[in-house]
């Protein structure tokens, strides 16, 4: 016959181990993202350099008198470059030389094609904010009484609207895909069937690439149902 003194200490293990994994699986969780942000960080850093500091004399890098690279000054370089060619085209001599330099790639058939899709990407994704969003919404989507959560992008004109023959306005909206918001589908309802939401875009797109598990301010879906008002929970 065993004593309580005898079964305590495999119980005690048991729980250190326990409390050590969950410890562990919790640090985890804190470092992982740190750490791969950080690693994704001087990565990118370590790239540019790789790319920038080849085409820069070496007698200007100040690796040439104190015997060690500097990591991001090729990266530095690069912003203060792009800076400047901004600034340059936007004034008429700069537009000017767009201008002729584009005609000659327009006039040029393989070169025509892939600058003409980097351009459109490149204006895609560094848009300024009045081509961004609008608000984030519901619409009953691939039926009625199914709803998805779509972005607002503008309000539909021009051919679409006139032949869609809608009695209201309609507006574009983009549905995203989970867990890949960048690719979905482009849909043009009318306004009174989108329900626009008070979250943020940010947040809406979270919520989308979670799968429905973290809702808006960090919360997961268990608690998200805790944060419903207690009159909206006597009715379900």
């Amino acid at each position: 016959m065993t004593t309580p003194f005898e079964q305590d200490p495999p119980n005690r293990r048991t729980g250190l181990f326990a409390g050590l994994r969950a410890s562990f699986l919790t640090g985890l969780i804190v470092i992982l993202p740190i750490g791969l942000t950080l690693w994704l960080i001087w990565t990118l850093i370590g790239w540019v350099d790789s790319f920038v500091l080849p085409l820069i004399p070496h007698w200007i890098t100040p690796e040439h008198y104190i015997g060690t690279n500097l990591r991001g000054l090729g990266l530095a370089i690069f912003l203060i470059f792009t800076v400047v060619v901004g600034w340059i085209a936007k004034g008429l001599i700069g537009r000017s030389l767009i201008r002729w330099g584009e005609n000659i790639v327009e006039r040029t058939p393989v070169v025509r094609s892939i600058y003409s899709g980097i351009k459109q990407i490149a204006e895609t994704v560094f848009a300024q904010s009045e081509r961004s969003f609008q608000k984030a919404c519901l619409i009953e989507y691939p039926r009625r009484g199914i709803w998805a959560i779509g972005f607002i992008s503008t309000d539909t004109r021009g051919e679409v609207l006139e032949k869609a023959n809608a009695e209201d306005s309609m507006v574009s909206v983009f549905v995203p895909t989970t867990p890949n918001p960048t690719s979905g589908f482009l849909l043009f309802f009318p306004k009174s069937d989108v329900v626009e939401l008070d979250m943020s875009i940010e947040d809406a797109a979270k919520l989308v690439i979670s799968a429905g598990l973290v809702y808006p301010n960090g919360v997961n879906g268990n608690e998200a149902n805790l944060l419903l008002p207690k009159e909206d929970s006597r009715k379900d």
